[in-house]
């Protein structure tokens, strides 16, 4: 398999769970500005919208959009427990909180990554949009779970852990998310997640 990505981007959640397999693949980093992947490809002729994950699968299949790689990534190894199995309640709670995690929260950091300075007004704006997002998360982690779909680690939570790290990166504070806080620090902590970060450049790699 290869991944198709860009260092620290929602791609990087496809990433965590291709280490936590243990599986074989490839990493081609990806600018999404020029169109062009590290190994000297056109990527828009893998991905004709032109942003990232796309994932090449061992059959040559390319597959686009974080909830379908996930789901696919996560059903190549039903012991690792990674999503619930399909056609039961559990995986539409699956289904249900990655469309929230795609449309909603990914999305509201939107304004941040724009390429147009945000006035204060503005920041202002965009800093709520993503803190009533991480209400939600916040609400789901209420009861004491560790994980968004409770004591299991799927790929949900490994969405959801990258796109929470973008506030320390955009400067949006999850002072008011306690709960939330605890669980990007504990999903950092994982070595599937702590290889990505390394991989991709956003931490160093302990001597």
């Amino acid at each position: 398999m290869k991944l198709y990505y860009k260092p620290g981007a929602c791609s990087m959640a496809s990433h965590i769970i291709l280490n936590e397999l243990g599986v074989s693949f490839e990493l081609d980093k990806t600018d999404t500005d020029s169109n062009t992947t590290e190994g000297g490809g056109d990527f828009l002729r893998i991905s004709p919208n032109g942003y990232v994950p796309a994932l090449v699968t061992n059959d040559g299949d390319i597959i686009t959009e974080n909830p379908a790689v996930l789901q696919y990534l996560a059903d190549l190894s039903r012991d690792a427990g990674l999503a619930p199995p399909n056609g039961t309640l559990a995986r539409t709670r699956l289904q249900e909180t990655l469309n929230f995690l795609s449309s909603e929260l990914h999305k509201s950091f939107g304004p941040f990554f724009s390429g147009v300075e945000l006035d204060d007004a503005r920041r202002k704006k965009a800093d709520a949009g993503v803190q009533r997002r991480a209400t939600h998360i916040e609400r789901s982690l209420a009861d004491g779970r560790d994980f968004l779909m409770g004591d299991t680690f799927t790929v949900a939570d490994a969405y959801a852990f990258v796109v929470l790290n973008w506030t320390r990166f955009v400067g949006v504070s999850l002072d008011a998310h306690p709960k939330t806080q605890a669980y990007v620090a504990r999903i950092s902590a994982r070595p599937a997640s702590i290889k990505a970060m390394i991989a991709e450049g956003l931490m160093e790699q302990a001597a």
